[in-house]
């Protein structure tokens, strides 16, 4: 009997012609790989304090786990992508779906030096976020590829550490990723751990604010080849490299998901 419902339950994912909406739940290691660069567009004179010389060093953050109205709702996870549509895929194994950045939460890895003393940078999202496109590829029964550009609008707070003042000072700043390598997917059953939405925190100010819906059927990131189906691939990155002066290397938060 078991064998039967596992066999019928795997046939009918199979066959499931469609990821459903949901979100990916990342987090991002203090290794070094997740940066900004400020040598090209430095942050200018004056900025930390009245004197201050133009700041051109490359800042290295780590992640912060989100705000969420259940406590470790979402794990350590630190970076939220909303898959926005339904995504069906036609006769060539391809579906599209729109994209956008709900939740992000950073802090540096170690404070700033500059002349006006030590600065902690944090990230948070700021505003409106622009929509993308993801491109899934199905290869084989059990999930295939992913690509797509992650733009994002994002506020740079930076607070001085050990000082008198907490002001935080802060630097808008537009980032966009361009497509980025084919990275894998595999499909995922969805299993009501915990059911429903979860509410959280969209815009940094430590409060939940936003219901997202969950993770559905689909695994960024883990491999679906033959050998090692669904095998996470414990150091596996997803990185997005500007080109220019920004990088975000992400690995999914595998004890983060949700239906």
């Amino acid at each position: 009997m078991v064998l039967l419902i596992s066999s019928l339950a795997a046939s009918a994912f199979a066959a499931d012609r469609a990821i459903q909406n949901g979100i990916d739940a990342w987090q991002t290691r203090g290794d070094g790989s997740t940066f900004v660069d400020f040598a090209r567009t430095p942050i200018p004179a004056g900025f930390f304090c009245a004197g201050s010389a133009p700041f051109t060093a490359k800042v290295a953050f780590q992640g912060v786990p989100v705000v969420t109205n259940t406590p470790k709702a979402l794990g350590a996870t630190d970076t939220i992508v909303q898959r926005l549509d339904d995504a069906v895929f036609n006769k060539r194994g391809v579906a599209l779906t729109r994209t956008q950045v709900r939740a992000l939460s950073l802090k540096s890895v170690t404070p700033l030096e500059t002349g006006c003393g030590k600065f902690e940078a944090t990230v948070r999202l700021d505003g409106a976020q622009p929509i993308t496109q993801m491109v899934i590829r199905r290869e084989n029964e059990n999930g295939g590829t992913y690509s797509g550009p992650l733009w994002l609008n994002v506020k740079l707070s930076f607070t001085p550490v050990g000082g008198v003042s907490r002001e935080a000072l802060e630097l808008p700043l537009e980032v966009r990723f361009p497509a980025n390598t084919a990275y894998p997917w595999r499909a995922k059953a969805v299993t009501p751990v915990p059911t429903g939405f979860v509410k959280v925190d969209t815009d940094g100010d430590g409060v939940a604010d936003t219901y997202l819906p969950g993770t559905s059927n689909f695994y960024a990131g883990l491999s679906s080849k033959p050998g090692r189906p669904g095998a996470l691939e414990k150091n596996y990155q997803v990185c997005h490299d500007s080109g220019t002066d920004e990088q975000h290397c992400i690995t999914l938060c595998d004890t983060c998901q949700i239906p």
